[in-house]
């Protein structure tokens, strides 16, 4: 099926009303993205470009560009969740599970929920065996965290047109590639119904940073823009604002200031709930997203 014929379209005006716990106005979920990068391959991004446009293997600029996030730049958002007492979702390539034990164990001991993000950083499309990499990633989580992931996004928000499928087959109950809507919804797939959880493309640092190359300071003015105008909606019907980053992007130096004072500003406001993929998927079995119970 075509995205279109999994889901019929639908107008926030007209759904039915939502309520969240204690009446709060708004979910902020945070995702934290942990990848591999084979460095005999093309990297997934550049951050430098390659002289005279020829891309080179191997590309050591940009592989050790990633590699300062899982050195250092992850370190300072488990500084600063565990400050701040909020145990993001982990969208990660099951590899890093074999490849950054150190970094996975720290996610996995902190209570971070793990969402699968396939094997390692390649598009799905260019999978010849999408349930058997489905299947490796999930079970190389599995065995390492002693839970099951219920969540799924694909490495770039890639999926093919069977993918959803593929996904619930094996037990994937949410994803994040569907960046339509602000609240979740349900598609349906071959083996039951999916639910597609509030992910962003807007408040993600790759977009923001490194393909529109704003200045480190307009993350933080892009993102309390968003959460002003969310939690003042969430006044009559709540709202989902999902915050996706990536270690070598915000964990920086020269950005991590601005990533904190993001949460600063949502820390001051009362009627926020910040909760991870599970939270969110647990609520809406329960019905809440659906008939305001």
């Amino acid at each position: 099926m075509i995205p279109r014929e999994r889901v019929p379209f639908s107008a926030i005006v007209d759904r039915p009303p939502i309520r969240l716990p204690g009446d709060a106005r708004i979910v902020v979920w945070t995702i934290v993205n942990l990848e591999v990068w084979d460095i005999a391959r093309p990297m997934a991004r550049q951050i430098l470009p390659a002289p005279m446009g020829q891309p080179l293997l191997p590309d050591v600029p940009n592989w050790t560009w990633h590699e300062y996030g899982m050195r250092v730049g992850v370190w300072r958002f488990f500084r600063l969740f565990e400050r701040l007492g909020i145990r993001p979702t982990l969208s990660i390539n099951a590899r890093v599970c074999e490849d950054y034990p150190r970094v996975a164990a720290q996610a996995r001991d902190a209570g971070w929920e793990f969402m699968g993000h396939a094997w390692d950083q390649i598009p799905i499309h260019r999978i010849d065996d999408q349930p058997g990499m489905i299947r490796r990633a999930l079970d190389t989580i599995e065995q390492f965290t002693g839970a099951r992931p219920k969540g799924w996004l694909g490495p770039g928000l890639t999926q093919t047109e069977d993918t959803p499928d593929h996904l619930a087959a094996a037990g994937i109950r949410y994803i994040g590639d569907w960046v339509y809507d602000d609240e979740p919804t349900e598609i349906a797939t071959q083996h039951g119904r999916l639910v597609t959880l509030p992910y962003t493309v807007e408040l993600n640092d790759i977009p923001t940073m490194m393909v529109q190359h704003h200045e480190s300071a307009y993350w933080r003015e892009r993102c309390v823009d968003s959460f002003d105008r969310l939690y003042e909606e969430g006044a009559t019907r709540p709202k989902f604002m999902a915050i996706a980053i990536h270690p070598y992007i915000s964990g920086q130096p020269h950005r991590i200031r601005y990533l904190e004072e993001v949460y600063d500003h949502i820390g001051r406001h009362p009627g926020v709930l910040h909760w991870n993929g599970l939270d969110m998927l647990d609520w809406w079995d329960r019905g809440a997203g659906r008939d305001g119970a």
